[in-house]
């Protein structure tokens, strides 16, 4: 009898997890689709230390809750020395293995807040670009040499710098202590280890990671295989993501893709849409170029779910944005445009999950909330938006003030509730 029950108790422990299941995400026994956003500054906030506002915090997460999104793609920190421009700061890891606990405490407080509203969270733990970190900081201290500023000497300068990191096994090496390190943590505030809080759906290899050269693609490819394979190690419980921007982060080789996501270890693909970073809406002509940018975003969807479809796998847009008309970043200015866009991906999430395909999930960029920016460049003081350091505060973030934006969001919140509940 204590054996039979002793079972019960870990099924149900287990059940408490979000799963994939015949290329389908499971929650609680029951099909899991969603809209989720990107909160990449939730442990920021959530910390008692400097760019902590706890009170904040639990009322952006209320927010979110009324409103139905219930799954956040949260930065676990940034790396490096403060008191750069266009970086997140303050940072956690400020030197291989030195961590500032102000930011593990904002960590573990967001997660016990999540945890109470039956929010999941999508951690990353590594960024190719910048404004975090990453790439960069573990180059450098692999002994690569200072990495240079994209903000000073241009992103061809930066990209041809950490394209050495995909075959870089020291600077690996330090990215899998900081790995061990996170992934082994108890939360103070609940007493959960990290490997068995169902507040956490996915650990995600980093944000955006890329190979930033062809020839580089059998080391990225090799790397992306040990970093599942020793996160798998760690945590049998916990879904495991690349983070993946699809085949624009594979120096356009849908072939790797589906290398990449093929993985084992690897239980859903993602992908990252960004019609003004990629030149398919311009600047001057943000709502004129929309037929074109919502044209180019189905191919791109299109393919990337065939490759899904193929390996039995779901598929998450856990980024894309679109720019406010005219390219003005103050609060209430037009966003005619990123409601158009957002509708339109909105409805091939949703036509996909209806028919019962691999598409099972969307993450906007991203939350502003109730930020209020204060300049156009991010400075240490300033309310932290969706917008990271190095762009303009307000181009992608979408604040509670933003009416029709949200209407649209709560409009496929809905539809995609009604697909999770479908008989």
């Amino acid at each position: 009898m204590a054996i039979a029950l002793c079972a019960c108790k870990q099924q149900v422990q287990e059940s408490q997890y979000i799963s994939v299941e015949n290329g389908h995400f499971m929650r609680n026994g029951k099909p899991y689709y969603y809209v989720g956003t990107n909160f990449w500054y939730g442990a920021i906030l959530g910390s008692e230390g400097q760019g902590g506002d706890r009170d904040r915090l639990v009322k952006e997460l209320d927010e979110m809750k009324r409103m139905g999104i219930d799954n956040l793609r949260i930065l676990v920190g940034s790396d490096g020395e403060r008191g750069v421009t266009t970086k997140v700061e303050p940072t956690l890891q400020e030197a291989p293995g030195v961590y500032n606990d102000t930011i593990l405490a904002g960590l573990d407080y967001l997660l016990m807040e999540m945890g109470k509203r039956n929010m999941v969270a999508v951690l990353y733990l590594n960024n190719s670009w910048e404004w975090s970190g990453g790439y960069s900081f573990y180059l450098q201290h692999a002994g690569a040499g200072k990495a240079p500023r994209p903000n000073e000497e241009g992103y061809p300068a930066y990209m041809n710098f950490v394209a050495q990191y995909a075959s870089n096994t020291k600077a690996h090496e330090l990215f899998y202590d900081y790995v061990r390190f996170i992934l082994g943590r108890t939360n103070r505030y609940t007493g959960k280890k990290y490997t068995e809080d169902p507040a956490i759906m996915s650990w995600q290899i980093g944000n955006e990671p890329r190979a930033f050269a062809k020839e580089q693609l059998p080391a990225f490819e090799k790397w992306l295989a040990e970093a599942s394979a020793l996160i798998r190690s760690i945590d049998k419980n916990h879904l495991i993501s690349i983070g993946s921007e699809g085949s624009w982060g594979c120096e356009n080789d849908y072939d790797c893709y589906e290398r990449i996501c093929a993985d084992k270890n690897i239980d859903y693909c993602n992908v990252h849409l960004w019609p003004y970073n990629w030149g398919w809406a311009k600047p001057d002509s943000l709502i004129e170029n929309l037929d074109r940018a919502c044209q180019n975003t189905k191919e791109y969807i299109d393919k990337h779910l065939a490759i899904c479809d193929k390996l039995g796998k779901p598929l998450v847009m856990e980024e894309f944005g679109y720019p406010r008309d005219g390219m003005k970043y103050d609060l209430g200015t037009p966003t005619k445009g990123r409601d158009g866009y957002y509708k339109y991906v909105f409805s091939l999430v949703a036509d996909n999950a209806e028919s019962g395909g691999k598409f099972a999930g969307c993450n906007f960029w991203g939350w502003g909330g109730f930020a209020k920016p204060l300049h156009e460049q991010w400075v240490v003081g300033d309310p932290y938006t969706n917008d990271p350091a190095q762009e303009a505060q307000g181009l992608n973030s979408v604040f509670a003030g933003d009416t029709t934006t949200l209407q649209v969001v709560k409009e496929q919140v809905d539809r995609m509730a009604k697909v999770k509940n479908k008989p």
